[in-house]
């Protein structure tokens, strides 16, 4: 219903019987333009919202910084005064702690965040097993399917301001025989933050990453370079290789770093350039 059209009505002639038919249609016209002008106060007030911050942290392999990466992450936005929250939807490695499985990529990520949610919600598949995740589940018994991922993902978003999802591994993870962890990203539909760990082979590895992420129809909304060791040969010229191959903002260089602490590596990173980053707030 157009909201600036005159309200027309049929008028029976004058002969004719009169009947409720009118009145019913008056009240229609109504409820429709009541509901109409309902919907469109809503979009003013979610148009006049923030826009929410999330992203899927990807890497060119295992061990190359991710979970320091998002840690610096959430560490940043709990510093612009949003609610954060940290989520590792697969983690293979833990041990049992008083009773309790721990993964310490999981536990790094809940103490940079600021909103905190059930291990089950945030981590809806942790394995014991360090190993790939698909061989550490069927030593479990256990098939990861994305249904308790996405289903949890929702419930994390609707506690939070902002998401980090930090995926396991590098970007094609199997998780089960028909499912990986770019099938993932891809279902999340979140922007990729690519981060890269500077060792020999690592220009390689980050364009066939940027590549497969570009496959899936994904925005590739940023990349970090995280040095793994202290005495990189020509890490200046790699890093200088990528950023002309890489149609994405470079948004900082971590240092190898004496104590790898969320804090200390987000003093490196610049995550304003990411779309949808908050503003700092005024507290």
């Amino acid at each position: 219903m157009n909201l600036d059209a005159p309200l027309i009505v049929d008028t029976p002639p004058a002969d004719a019987e009169v009947t409720g038919e009118v009145v019913l249609d008056l009240e229609a016209d109504a409820t429709d333009e009541a509901n109409a002008q309902t919907a469109a106060s809503a979009a003013v007030a979610a148009a006049a919202l923030p826009p929410r911050f999330s992203c899927f942290v990807t890497g060119t392999d295992t061990e190359i910084g991710k979970t320091l990466i998002s840690s610096a992450m959430l560490h940043a936005l709990v510093q612009a005064g949003v609610r954060a929250c940290g989520m590792k939807p697969v983690a293979a490695g833990a041990e049992l702690r008083d009773g309790v499985w721990h993964n310490d990529d999981c536990d790094q990520l809940a103490a940079a965040g600021n909103v905190h949610l059930l291990p089950s919600i945030t981590t809806p598949f942790l394995l014991r097993e360090p190993a790939a995740p698909h061989i550490a589940a069927a030593l479990e018994g256990v098939e990861i399917s994305p249904v308790p991922i996405l289903a949890a993902y929702v419930e994390i978003n609707a506690a939070s301001d902002a998401v980090v999802v930090e995926g396991v591994g590098g970007f094609r993870v199997p998780l089960n025989d028909e499912f990986d962890t770019a099938d993932l990203t891809e279902q999340l539909d979140l922007p990729v933050v690519l981060v890269v760990g500077l060792r020999l082979g690592c220009i390689s590895h980050a364009l066939l990453t940027v590549e497969a992420i570009a496959a899936r129809g994904l925005v590739l909304a940023g990349w970090v370079a995280n040095e793994t060791q202290a005495d990189m040969a020509f890490a200046d010229d790699n890093i200088a290789a990528l950023a002309q191959r890489i149609d994405a903002p470079l948004l900082g260089r971590v240092p190898r770093l004496e104590q790898a602490t969320a804090q200390a590596a987000a003093a490196y990173l610049d995550f304003t350039m990411l779309p949808d980053w908050p503003a700092q707030k005024n507290t």
